[in-house]
């Protein structure tokens, strides 16, 4: 069904009809007897789009990024609520900003311990800062870093809550992401990829344990404030973990046992928890079962990624959740929507009920935004076909199916 041009209040309550949120937790709490969610992440299509200054095709020139959604009639997959949970140094931690110009901007960051500088620069290219310099780049750094991380602490926003849930709320459970473990906040966050392996074989790791520890301590105490959450059931470890710079041994020393601990502790409090392991995985899909996670976001299947379907299948088996599951590339011209629509199927085929299907990892912004509909229209029709074999069950059947 296509959706005409609405205004926002009646795009919300096109979106209200779907009951999204609700629909979103009856499928993480195996309840969806068999039926997906559809929730593709394409605010990057959006965000590119607008940095560059090109014109969105109508109706999204005028639409706001909740209401593409809506738009769209898909649910999405709300971090948005991240900026909830705010980060808080140390009362004695000073940082400081300075214009080097060339676009460039120099952050420095004074502690009772030392100073740490980084710098980063604005490109025309991109609508991120680029890092010129990081913030550990001695082993100085290193130890201040780790007195910074000891002494932080997290608030939670409780009005900011409320004005994002009011924004996005119909279109999902709200949803948050842990900080980046350890060696992949080092990759990422602090150091940057190739001089933090440089740092780990020239520094040797006991080097960096301590400050591991200290971020480990951290994230526990964040643990400890969502716990205290209800609201949040659904719990992403936002690492972006490759193969390529993350071998099983280094996975196996240090990410699988804060997996571990960190599952352990969400489970108790009722939690839903997936990793985003978007990289090739292949070396990495064994170890899956052992980390305690309900399901793994964006692995990436050929021919984007390193894995078929039915690898990944056989690593997650019958119990984990594959979140995601599409090639980005699929969006594109490059292939056409006959093989989208096959690999959506298949997908489906594959993984469900342990299934919250999307895009991995996120459409780029050539994408056909319209080929989203054409996703949804499959998903609507699988999740139709269930609901009529429900109706034609016995009721015996029919409450063993509905759990």
């Amino acid at each position: 069904m296509t959706i005409p041009v609405a205004s926002s209040s009646e795009l919300r309550a096109i979106s209200g009809a779907r009951h999204w949120p609700e629909f979103h937790r009856r499928v993480i709490r195996g309840q969806a007897t068999g039926q997906v969610l559809w929730q593709p992440r394409i605010s990057a299509w959006w965000k590119d789009r607008r940095f560059f200054g090109e014109p969105l095709p109508e109706p999204y020139e005028h639409l706001s990024v909740p209401d593409m959604f809506r738009h769209l009639q898909c649910s999405a997959r709300l971090y948005e609520f991240n900026r909830c949970f705010q980060h808080v140094e140390h009362p004695k931690v000073n940082v400081l900003k300075e214009d080097l110009g060339n676009n460039q901007t120099l952050t420095r960051i004074r502690t009772p311990k030392g100073e740490q500088t980084a710098v980063k620069e604005m490109r025309p290219t991109c609508r991120l800062p680029l890092h010129v310099k990081r913030e550990i780049v001695t082993q100085e750094d290193l130890r201040v870093a780790t007195w910074r991380a000891e002494n932080a602490h997290y608030i939670f926003d409780r009005e900011l809550y409320e004005t994002i849930l009011d924004e996005w709320g119909d279109l999902g459970l709200p949803t948050m992401y842990l900080p980046r473990v350890n060696i992949q906040d080092l990759y990422i966050n602090t150091m940057g990829t190739e001089p933090a392996i440089f740092a780990l074989h020239d520094w040797g790791v006991e080097q960096f344990r301590p400050y591991f520890d200290a971020l480990d301590n951290l994230h526990d105490r964040l643990i400890d404030l969502l716990n205290s959450l209800p609201q949040f059931e659904i719990v992403n470890f936002g690492d972006n973990v490759h193969a390529g710079t993350l071998p099983p041994r280094w996975f196996e020393e240090f990410v699988l046992p804060v997996y571990i601990r960190r599952c352990d502790r969400l489970h108790a409090a009722g939690k839903f928890v997936h990793a985003h392991w978007d990289g090739d995985v292949r070396p990495l899909l064994p170890y899956v079962r052992q980390t305690g996670l309900d399901g793994i976001e964006a692995i990436t299947p050929q021919p984007q990624g390193d894995v078929t379907l039915e690898e990944i299948k056989k690593a997650l088996g019958d119990s984990l959740f594959l979140i995601d599951g599409i090639p980005a590339v699929y969006f594109d011209a490059t292939y056409s929507v006959e093989v989208l629509q096959d690999a959506v199927r298949q997908i489906i085929r594959l993984f469900s009920p342990n299934l919250i299907l999307g895009i991995s990892d996120e459409v780029s912004s050539t994408a056909d935004i319209e080929r989203i509909r054409l996703v949804g229209n499959v998903v609507d029709e699988h999740n139709a076909s269930l609901e009529d074999l429900v109706e034609t069950m016995s009721p015996i059947d029919r409450g063993a199916t509905c759990g």
